[in-house]
């Protein structure tokens, strides 16, 4: 701690600042190795609770309950004298907007790798990015504790990648560390030290400094990230890349639109000027180029501007980010129960809301459609989490089917395709093969890994991929390890259209009995439980049959005068099968509607009435 505030008191040299962003595959340990980094520069007392957690920079509700890191973060720390910017970036390809806007703050990255799996989908988009920048890449292999870890193999595949994706032949030179990083431990070999310290060293020594202009009169910052709180509202954060930034400094917000030339300019006045201090933030007079800084004052700019002072202010270039992939209508809830358990219900409300997201979501795109919007983004997880968050901030909405984001290229109309890599035991090999068989999916490669399970690699449309990871999940158990990345485009062959039974919709509004529900069980598999408010057009469960059931699930028994053992017997129902927000939208056809509200989640038809769906089917 003594030293942490000797270094916080200093005057800063751009030649001691390291800023080094940690990037892998999902579930490689990027957020693990953050915590022994964190736990080990004693930016931390001894006591304080933050010694005995993990996975510290998940802060989201969402992230420690999937497990996953959605949003990239910053934090600091200070080692021997070097002040270590650390920027941990999401695993899952959905959110790699997240990671192609950090990257522009980092001089270097950590290119984390499982010991067993290797390099995965994420692992190659994360490391093109990052050579496509000119960062410099440490390699850590990761959980080398692993039963079935596969060292050797792992250097040759990783050398491989590096081979395909080296853009300068300085590239293909790199340090590669070994790491247990759940115990806090690294190594230069497989004989690990007892802490993080040949990690630290490497930063310091593999990471160059910042490439930055510190003895410009003029400053240029790049915003890469937004936050804000109730106290001091919006914050711009990004790396001053010239000159120095001061508290009450006037500056100008430089804007381009689609990458124009001329930049459209506001101006601002910096309130305050923070840097990161670990978790939090220090507030300071001034900062030096190289450093990452979080502004108040300017809250007119958004990620992608440049902030910038002197005579001639010049525009930073923008940040570039691939296109996205899938688009959902999210629009007001319209169903007979609305209003009735959301704060939020209003068109206008969403609008705002989807608005604000767009501020930090940079990967999402807007459009106006009908009473609500399409939202396009990079696939179901990234579009599933946004209106996951909003049910929980209040919000009452609809949301249609996921739909493919089709481009025109050279006057053709194109789908975007998917690597998929995925990961099974020997039995369930049949049942993957059939599933992919039916979606269309080219085979790759098929291997068996050091583990004993079998790994796939297929080229896949987007649109055959919608629902697959639900239904392999079904048929393996919960077993099946996949993930995927991008691959280009290609003109679409045919629409893909998913094979699903009928739904058991009721055509009446009340509320659900046992009786009635004892009835419509033989008739397939229900999704509610009895005692819920239900209404003509809600979707009840799944048909044995292909075709819509209409079905009465309101229907109470009639008393008589007449008693015997055998008919009022209790009544034994099925546990219902609660589908997830995931599933509800992977079950949705096109004349389906999901009704979602901070309470619950309603699959219903688009149109409610009986009568006027069928005439609209035959049409």
């Amino acid at each position: 701690m003594s030293i942490y505030v000797k270094i916080a008191s200093m005057t800063l040299d751009k030649n001691k600042i390291r800023n080094v962003a940690i990037i892998a595959h999902v579930d490689h340990g990027k957020t693990t190795l953050v915590d022994g980094l964190l736990k080990q520069s004693h930016t931390f007392r001894d006591n304080q609770a933050e010694m005995q957690q993990t996975l510290i920079m998940d802060s989201m509700d969402q992230e420690h309950e999937r497990g996953i890191t959605i949003t990239a973060k910053q934090t600091c720390v200070y080692y021997d004298g070097y002040k270590i910017n650390i920027i941990d970036t999401p695993g899952h390809a959905d959110f790699s907007g997240e990671v192609e806007r950090t990257l522009n703050m980092a001089d270097g990255v950590l290119l984390i790798v499982d010991a067993q799996e290797g390099p995965m989908p994420q692992t190659k988009f994360v490391l093109q990015k990052a050579l496509e920048l000119n960062l410099k890449p440490v390699v850590i292999i990761n959980k080398i504790d692993k039963p079935a870890a596969r060292i050797p193999e792992v250097l040759n595949e990783i050398e491989s990648l590096f081979l395909e994706l080296a853009t300068d032949e300085s590239q293909l030179f790199y340090p590669v560390y070994y790491a247990i990083a759940r115990e806090g431990r690294a190594g230069k070999t497989t004989t690990l030290d007892n802490d993080l310290h040949v990690i630290f060293e490497s930063i310091i020594n593999d990471i160059p400094a910042p490439n930055v202009d510190s003895d410009s009169d003029s400053a240029q910052l790049l915003v890469a990230a937004l936050a804000a709180d109730n106290y001091l509202g919006k914050y711009c954060i990004g790396k001053i890349f010239r000159g120095k930034l001061k508290k009450g400094q006037s500056v100008k917000i430089l804007h381009r639109t689609n990458n124009s030339e001329e930049a459209i300019s506001k101006t601002a006045k910096i309130d305050n000027l923070f840097v990161y201090k670990g978790l939090g933030k220090e507030e300071v007079a001034e900062a030096v180029a190289g450093d990452i800084v979080a502004l108040t004052g300017v809250s007119e700019a958004n990620i992608g501007d440049t902030i910038a002072t002197g005579d001639n202010p010049e525009a930073l270039p923008t940040i570039e980010l691939e296109a996205p992939t899938l688009s959902i209508y999210i629009g007001p809830n319209t169903s007979p129960l609305k209003g009735r358990e959301g704060e939020f219900t209003t068109s206008r409300q969403i609008a705002e809301r989807l608005e604000k997201e767009l501020e930090t979501n940079i990967a999402l795109k807007l459009q106006p459609d009908g009473l609500g919007y399409k939202v396009s983004g990079r696939g179901e997880l990234h579009l599933s989490v946004l209106i996951e968050t909003m049910r929980r901030e209040g919000y009452e909405l609809e949301a249609g089917r996921p739909e493919v984001v089709y481009r025109e290229i050279d006057g053709k109309k194109c789908e975007p395709m998917e690597d998929l890599t995925i990961e099974v035991d020997p039995e369930f090999v049949g049942a993957v093969s059939q599933e992919l068989g039916i979606r269309r999916a080219e085979l790759k490669t098929q291997e068996i890994t050091a583990s004993g399970s079998t790994r796939f690699v297929y080229k896949i449309s987007t649109a055959a991929l919608i629902g697959l990871r639900n239904n392999l999940l079904t048929e393996t158990k919960g077993t099946v390890i996949m993930s995927s990345i991008p691959s280009g485009y290609r003109p679409v062959e045919g629409r893909y259209r998913p094979e699903r039974n009928g739904a058991l919709v009721s055509f009446e509004d009340g509320v659900s009995t046992a009786y009635a529900l004892d009835a419509a069980q033989a008739r397939g598999t229900l999704f509610i439980p009895p005692q819920v408010p239900v209404y003509q057009g809600m979707i009840v469960g799944l048909s044995n049959k292909k075709d819509d059931i209409d079905i009465n699930i309101c229907r109470e028994k009639q008393l008589t005068n007449m008693r015997t053992h055998a008919s009022d017997g209790a009544i034994q129902l099925t546990p219902y099968t609660q589908l997830s927000l995931e599933q509800c939208l992977d079950f949705l056809l096109d004349d389906e509607l999901l009704e979602v509200t901070p309470k619950s989640l309603r699959l219903r038809k688009r149109q409610l009435d009986p009568i006027k769906r069928k005439r609209e089917n035959r049409v």
